[in-house]
């Protein structure tokens, strides 16, 4: 394989799809040296994996392919700055609501750990294991330990990895 630099990073003559394969392939810590050679400076730590790769997979693309034209980036920037301010926070804040509204009575089931966790949506939070939280984040640390985005543990952000829902009559 040949190597060549491109806008001050190594790359080499493999196919953009074997590159991704690769990074699919990579744990966190993979991952994050993976970032140090494509970005040269250390990758942030609040950054998870899925967003490692993420960024790391667009890069390879933008460097092989072309990245957005100066044009393109100018009116993406000018979208973001009219719908920047509290118009657009309470349009996402909306909108995030109605994804994740659960009504009082439905049941959440999640298998962890070869268990199948059942918690109730109340009128003030959420019962599992006959204690009630205020947020499904709080649920998902009392079952795991360590800290989850409630909704997405539960399967509420992404319609294809949605759990199993049940609603009480």
């Amino acid at each position: 394989m040949q190597k060549k630099r491109r806008n001050g990073r190594a790359s080499t003559k493999t196919s953009v799809e074997d590159e991704i394969a690769h990074l699919r392939g990579l744990d966190l810590g993979g991952l994050r040296a993976r970032w140090q050679s494509v970005f040269q400076r250390r990758a942030p730590a609040h950054l998870t994996r899925h967003l490692l790769f993420a960024v790391i997979a667009y890069r390879i693309q933008a460097d092989r392919l072309g990245d957005l034209d100066h044009e393109t980036r100018q009116v993406l920037d000018r979208t973001v700055a009219k719908g920047a301010g509290s118009a657009m926070s309470f349009r996402l804040a909306s909108f995030d609501q109605k994804r994740t509204e659960l009504t009082p009575g439905t049941v959440l089931v999640r298998e962890w750990d070869r268990q199948s966790q059942r918690v109730m949506v109340m009128a003030d939070g959420f019962t599992w294991n006959g204690q009630t939280y205020d947020s499904l984040s709080k649920v998902a640390f009392a079952i795991t330990g360590t800290k989850w985005n409630g909704p997405r543990f539960f399967g509420l952000r992404e319609k294809e990895d949605r759990f199993a829902m049940e609603t009480r009559s």
